[in-house]
């Protein structure tokens, strides 16, 4: 056990990636008294919203007014997800600690998602990164389907690599390694983080993990023996 981490950070992404999707529209009253709920239960990184076009995504419409209504404590990260300079400018005003840019290590996922390939995402991101480092904002990147795509199957650990890279070459600061779909086995997450790691510190990389198919504990325990915390 010497190998593990002694401590590890959770980021809470609950408020956005957990509601993001629901059908039903979600008050902001009730998103706001779950990110209270959160930091009163000890979390201290909390993903609170996405500042994207309500067109696209509308569960995440009332961004302004849910960062507005939090009371913050001086002892929690609140970070919000900004695709483009749009966004970024918007949440800007929301004063976030943290602003969080993703791309997809599948270029059919990228496509699908954000309708532009990996590498014209980075283009999109780089004054993203730019403007809030600028502003003192700290840059966490999010890696989507970095074991599998579920329009291109598995995704080869190089995929990993070379989106790690660029990420880092903008200046994002902090990377997750995401399962989106939950289809990885430690196998295939020792690889995609040992990938990642050719390009990031090892205390700059967090593990995401979906339990689509009862491996997210197992996916988990298998970052912590690489280190990952």
């Amino acid at each position: 056990m010497k190998s593990y981490p002694t401590r590890v950070k959770l980021v809470e992404v609950g408020p956005r990636d957990g509601l993001q999707n629901e059908k039903q529209p979600v008050s902001a009253a009730v998103k706001i008294e779950l990110v209270h709920r959160l930091q009163e239960a000890g979390h201290k990184e909390i993903e609170v919203t996405s500042f994207v076009s309500p067109k696209w995504v509308p569960q995440m419409a009332d961004n302004a007014e849910v960062m507005a209504g939090i009371t913050r404590r001086a002892d929690v990260r609140y970070s919000v997800l900004t695709p483009n300079m749009k966004g970024f400018e918007a949440a800007l005003l929301s004063r976030p600690d943290e602003i969080v840019v993703f791309g997809a290590a599948s270029e059919a996922f990228s496509q699908k998602n954000i309708n532009c390939s990996i590498a014209e995402s980075i283009e999109r991101f780089a004054p993203v990164v730019a403007a809030a480092r600028a502003a003192g904002i700290y840059v966490r990147g999010a890696m989507s389907c970095t074991v599998g795509c579920p329009y291109e199957g598995d995704v080869a650990p190089a995929q990993v690599g070379y989106l790690a890279k660029l990420m880092k070459d903008i200046g994002v600061q902090h990377i997750g390694v995401a399962d989106t779909i939950g289809v990885g086995t430690p196998i295939k997450v020792r690889k995609a983080l040992e990938a990642t790691l050719q390009h990031f510190d090892i205390n700059d990389v967090s593990g995401h993990f979906h339990d689509t198919y009862g491996q997210a504990v197992a996916n988990t325990l298998a970052a912590l023996a690489m280190g990952v915390w």
